[in-house]
């Protein structure tokens, strides 16, 4: 697929408000995945390219927290197993339904995640007692794999929400534990694309950069305004972007709604 330059600079610079977001509050792709598809790109195209661009910003996150000391990749290389596996079986069932649907669902996926996000509890930020055991850690983790591998935002809040509910850990020890989980789920889910055919190169290699930067920039506004305010301002700009969506006739779900008028 061929775009412009004022396509590609717009695609940019939603990365870099999605990478800036990331770092604040997470959730960068309820951003970015709408507004490739808002660019007419197909929904699967849309979900690889996004994974392509994404990838960098965890990859550098991961290598931050590795070099801070705050990942025992002993405890979790099984876990991380996990994401892997669940993130390829998600994205071969991706790869494997009908567009059309798809175009539909998403949508539909968008607005529960940005309601996630809006009503979604504080985490604590103190270490506590883990509730379950090794077994059930892998298999959660699995299965937000499998999510990850098949549609993406929100994994990182999914498995962040996870190790501090569920596994005793504080918000800074889920959050770095969390970048290895979601690094793994993310580059199996890449693998898969690109052995597809899915992920549109230059555009993700690009927007790739603006992600990162905004990343870079997002970390140091973290630690002064964090993502208390960030996250309203992500749920109206991913409603906004999924209206844009729903404003096509042809879309399934719009489609359907006329019908029913």
């Amino acid at each position: 697929m061929e775009f412009g330059g004022d396509v590609i600079a717009l695609l940019m610079g939603v990365a870099f408000v999605a990478g800036l977001i990331d770092a604040l509050a997470g959730g960068g792709g309820l951003l970015t995945i709408p507004a490739l598809m808002a660019a007419g790109i197909p929904p699967v195209n849309a979900i690889a390219t996004n994974k392509l661009q994404s990838s960098f910003g965890t990859a550098s996150a991961v290598v931050a927290f590795a070099r801070a000391g705050r990942i025992d990749f002993r405890r979790f290389r099984w876990p991380a197993l996990g994401a892997f596996v669940g993130s390829v079986f998600g994205a071969w069932t991706l790869q494997r339904l009908d567009p059309a649907f798809l175009s539909g669902l998403i949508p539909v996926l968008l607005i529960l995640m940005a309601v996630y996000f809006l009503l979604a509890p504080r985490a604590s930020e103190e270490d506590r007692h883990s509730r379950l055991g090794t077994t059930a850690l892998l298999l959660i983790v699995s299965a937000i794999g499998f999510y990850d591998g098949f549609f993406g935002p929100g994994t990182g809040s999914f498995l962040a929400t996870a190790l501090v509910a569920l596994f005793g850990m504080g918000l800074v020890s889920a959050t770095a534990h969390t970048k290895l989980l979601n690094l793994a789920s993310n580059v199996a889910a890449l693998l898969a694309l690109i052995v597809g055919g899915k992920v549109l190169w230059t555009l993700g290699l690009l927007m790739a950069l603006s992600s990162v930067l905004g990343g870079q920039i997002g970390a140091h506004l973290a630690m002064r305004v964090g993502g208390k305010v960030i996250r309203p301002l992500l749920v109206v700009m991913s409603l906004l972007l999924t209206a844009k969506l729903l404003s096509d006739p042809a879309n399934p779900v719009t489609a359907f709604v006329l019908r029913m008028f």
